[in-house]
Order: structure tokens, then C-alpha cells, then sequence
């Protein structure tokens, strides 16, 4: 039909206001798309609201997401340059009595971090906190009959509830959704909440597995066939099957099944990302305060461990990805964590570390390795603290660094673009490697010419250098020089520095504050404990 003729016809106006009508609706379709984790090239991203974010968390203490603590909460997120806040929601003041809910908590925890530009990570303390059973309601606590608890080898009941309870199961099932249709109801359109965490550090403390007759009945036949599938294993019972490690694989099978049922009745109602934490299992020179290292004793029994990341990401669909809670500061330690956790099924994601300076390094390992976040616990001004009164300045300056660059930091992560130096005792330089670039990071002041740079007392030094192009660099770091150098070469020889602006990202664009020459570059672009960024452009002569 010719144009003109259209124009005319009754056809066209209703034609037309249907086109408007869909063009309008574009941005706000985009604009409601909830949080989701993807993947490429074997590295993840968490998206919100259509770009990957980064997680600058601060966990609060565990009685502190009641509506009496949130504004000395909100004064301590602002305090450590925080984008996200990590809160839990307790299923005894949840659900007081069966199937009544109050919101009251989570309502206001909402909408304090909207008022203060935050994002909120939240966590459901239900069946377990801890590898125990504390934040479920009385009227669960009180009738041990219709929710049994797990039963020692001995036959004394524990205070953790068993996962082979239905019961158990059901009830917490139907708080968790009622939680998250409720969150569907006030947050699907403003992503406030990016994440879900289900229960926290799941398992037993006091006995590897449940020991109820059921369980010893079910213990003593076959092993099932998706977990000999997951594990790779051949036909046999559990004995049979895995060992010395029967008892404790028992117990994260049940485990595992419980919470994935649980993840994916959520998921029905508010489909956002859904992980779990883990009480790691420690070396006992690694945290002495646990000399025994077992199931069950120095760690909750079930949980997903290093040695059963594999399983519990194969038993538990639902969950988009497992996190360490690591509170052991010693580097070697600290990176294997990283790496048993980092996998090709996983994304890196740190829920819970050590509040005190000397962890704050490893937030630029975490970032190295492609991190979707990390969160300090413990951050809030209580008065008490069971981690002691430690200083713990440097995560704020960590995040202060990062946050007006948060989101930029996030996609150079997710394109590969982005590595990071820590200083360890009795390095003080390191090599980056961008095939046509390197960079040398010495680290420590002061550094004068011809000689080694001295280190820092504590090996704290730190740098950041992200590939903006191909002769385009984003720097910064925390007691550290950084000098570009072409391979093979010293600085200076054949290559030279085109500018150098200091500067910062505000809305994500790019605002130079200040040009770096001089005494600034000649001796490298040097960074000490005051946050800056800088932007530098190479050349070849």
C-alpha cells in the first residue's frame, strides 16, 4: 500500500499510537530486568540494572538489622565507603507464630538503603546460623517432636535441626517464600536487593551426621544415584562409597538437597541471584581457636567445603554460587580459598572476611581473580564485637578508591582487562604483564634511584593497572610505584609517557583533575595511602 494513501486511512492513527506505545515501553522493560549473574570467556558478572556491579559489601553484626540499630548502620556503610549492605533476616521475628509475617525488619532495611543509595544483600538466617539452630521461631525451638534434632553417635539430641525432617523442610520453605514474595512485591522494579543468601554457614556443630534411626537406616543402604553421578563414583553403600569421609558426605548430600528445595520454591516468587555461605575448614595453625580439624568440630559438619564445593554445585542447582567466609589472614592461605572457590561452575564471591587492616590486601587479590564482590563483617559501631576491636581503616580506603569507579572496576573485570600485585614478605617488586606493555610495582617509600625499593613494614603494598586500550592504562594502588616499560626494556628506553591525568569517574565518564609530570612520573607513577587514580598514555619512539 503507497505511504500517502496509509496516511490518510483510519489505519494509520491507531497504527502509529501502537508504534509510540512500544517504543515508550523499551526503557522501562530494560529497566526491570532483575539481577542476574553471567558468564563469558570463563569469567562472571554480576548484572544490575544492565551492567555488571561490584559489590562493595559491609556485613553487619548479627543482632544488628533490627529498626533500633539502622541509623548508627547507615552512619557506618557511609563511613566505609560501602555500595552494598549485608543484613539478616531472623526467621524467629519473621514468622512469630506459623504462617504470620512481620515485615517490619526488612521493610525498613529496604528502605533505609534506598534512602542511602545502597544495595542490599540479604540473609536468611533460618534452618541454620552457624552450623546451628538459634534464629528459628519458639514455636520450632519447643516442639523438638514435629522438627526432631539432629541425634550424636551417643543418642543425645544437638541444638541443629536434622535435614531429613519434612517438617523441617516445609516450614522453612514457606517462610523463605513468603519472604521473597514479598520482596517481589515492594523491590521488583528498583533492584534494591541484588542478592539472596540462603541460610548461613549450614551444617552441624556437634555431631558429623545425624544419627536418628531413619538416618542409620538410610545410611546403611545405597548411596543415591545423583550423588554418585556428581561424585563419580561406582555403586556401594556409603561406607562403601567414600570412606572415612561417609558420615560427612551423608550429611552434605541431605544437606545440599534441603537447601536447593528451599532455593528453588524462592526462585518461583523473586528470581534474583541465590548463594550460600561457607564456614571453611581451617588448618589449626591457621585458627588456633579451632585445634581440631573435623567435621563437625572445627567446622559444621555438611556445609560445602573446600574438598565438596564440586558436589554442592552439582546437588544444588538452584544456587547460583558458593562463597568463603574467610577470616585467616595468612596470603598462602587466603589464595588457595580463593582458588578452590574460583571455578569454572562458580563465580569468586567473598561474603565474609576479617574487618582489620590485615586483610585488606586481599581485596586486590580478590579483585585479580575477577571477584563479583567482597565484604568485610562486622562493620557496624555496636560497642561489641567478637572479632575484638582491631583498626580496620584500610578497607575503608580500599573502597574508597573503588567506589566512583565501582561499576567501570566491574565490567574491566568481566572483559579481562584487569590485574592486580599484593605485596608479600620479602617481595618488594612485582611484574604485570599486558603482552606489549609491562609494568614494574615496587613497593614502599622511599624509593631512591639505583637501588631496591624497601617493601612496607607489614607487606601491605597493593596495585591496580586495567588495559583502557593499547597503549592506554588505568592505575592506581596503595604504597606502590608503577613504572611502564616495553618487554625486555627498561622504563625510559624507547617508550615514554604521552600524559598522565589523575583524575576520577563521576556517572561513568572520566574527570581529569590534574595532570602528572615531573617528579610525579619520572620515578614511576607513585600511589601512597591517599586514594588516586590515574589515567596514562604510552608511546613508542
Amino acid at each position: 500500500m503507497h505511504f500517502s494513501r496509509l496516511r490518510n486511512s483510519r489505519v494509520f492513527f491507531p497504527l502509529v499510537a501502537s508504534l509510540l506505545l512500544v517504543l515508550t515501553a523499551i526503557p522501562r522493560a530494560f529497566s526491570v530486568d532483575a539481577p542476574k549473574i553471567i558468564q563469558k570467556d570463563g569469567r562472571y558478572a554480576l548484572i544490575v540494572d544492565g551492567r555488571p556491579f561490584l559489590v562493595l559489601g559491609g556485613q553487619i553484626h548479627n543482632s544488628s538489622a533490627w529498626p533500633s540499630e539502622l541509623p548508627q548502620v547507615w552512619e557506618s556503610m557511609a563511613a566505609l565507603h560501602a555500595n552494598t549492605v549485608e543484613a539478616p533476616v531472623y526467621w524467629e521475628q519473621f514468622e512469630p507464630q506459623p504462617g504470620h509475617f512481620d515485615y517490619t525488619n526488612v521493610d525498613q532495611i529496604v528502605e533505609g538503603a534506598r534512602a542511602h543509595n545502597l544495595h542490599v544483600v540479604l540473609l536468611w538466617f533460618g534452618t541454620w546460623k552457624n552450623g546451628n539452630m538459634h534464629y528459628v521461631p519458639d514455636w520450632v525451638k519447643t516442639d523438638p517432636k514435629r522438627f526432631p534434632r539432629t541425634i550424636r553417635p551417643d543418642g543425645e539430641p544437638i541444638d541443629v535441626l536434622s535435614p531429613m525432617s519434612p517438617n523441617t523442610r516445609e516450614a522453612d520453605k514457606a517462610a523463605f517464600v513468603a519472604l521473597m514474595r514479598h520482596l517481589k512485591e515492594i523491590d521488583s522494579e528498583q533492584h534494591t536487593v541484588i542478592l539472596i543468601q540462603v541460610e548461613n554457614e549450614s551444617g552441624n556443630v556437634g555431631s558429623v551426621r545425624d544419627n536418628s534411626p531413619e538416618s542409620n537406616h538410610e545410611f546403611t543402604g545405597p548411596v543415591p544415584s545423583d550423588l554418585l553421578s556428581a561424585a563419580h563414583k561406582q555403586a556401594g553403600s556409603w561406607s562403601q562409597v567414600f570412606g572415612a569421609d561417609a558420615d560427612e558426605v551423608f550429611q552434605a548430600y541431605h544437606q545440599a538437597k534441603y537447601i536447593n528445595e528451599i532455593a528453588t520454591a524462592g526462585k518461583a516468587e523473586f528470581a534474583i541471584p541465590y548463594y550460600i555461605n561457607v564456614w571453611i575448614d581451617y588448618p589449626a595453625a591457621e585458627l588456633p581457636q579451632r585445634q581440631i580439624d573435623l567435621p563437625g568440630i572445627g567446622y559444621p559438619s555438611g556445609g560445602a567445603v573446600q574438598k565438596l564445593v564440586g558436589l554442592w554445585r552439582a546437588l544444588a542447582p538452584s544456587l547460583d554460587m558458593i562463597g568463603p567466609d574467610i577470616y585467616a589472614n595468612d596470603s598462602a592461605f587466603y589464595r588457595e580459598t580463593i582458588k578452590a572457590y574460583h571455578r569454572a561452575d562458580n563465580p569468586l564471591w567473598i561474603p565474609e572476611t576479617g574487618r582489620d587492616d590485615s586483610f585488606a590486601k586481599f581485596f586486590f587479590y580478590a579483585l585479580g581473580d575477577g571477584a563479583l564482590g567482597f565484604s568485610p563483617f562486622g562493620v557496624d559501631q555496636t560497642g561489641w564485637n567478637i572479632l575484638g576491636d582491631q583498626p580496620w581503616k584500610a578497607h575503608a580506603n580500599n573502597f574508597a578508591l573503588i567506589l566512583p569507579m565501582d561499576r567501570e572496576i566491574a565490567q574491566l573485570e568481566f572483559d579481562g582487562k584487569l590485574k592486580t600485585v599484593v605485596e608479600e614478605p620479602g617481595t618488594t617488586a612485582d611484574e604485570i604483564d599486558f603482552g606489549a606493555w609491562q609494568a614494574t610495582v615496587a613497593y614502599g617509600f622511599p624509593q631512591p634511584d639505583g637501588r631496591r625499593a624497601p617493601g612496607t613494614k607489614d607487606a601491605h603494598g597493593t596495585a591496580l593497572v586495567a588495559q583502557l586500550g593499547p597503549d592506554e592504562f588505568l592505575v592506581t594502588g596503595v604504597d606502590a610505584s608503577v613504572s611502564f616499560h616495553l618487554p625486555g626494556k627498561l622504563p625510559w628506553i624507547r617508550s615514554q609517557i604521552i600524559s598522565a591525568e589523575q583524575g576520577t569517574y563521576e556517572n561513568g565518564v572520566w574527570k581529569p583533575l590534574r595532570r602528572w609530570n615531573g617528579d610525579e612520573t619520572d620515578r614511576g607513577l607513585c600511589f601512597y595511602a591517599k586514594p588516586q587514580l590515574v589515567r596514562v598514555k604510552l608511546g613508542r619512539f
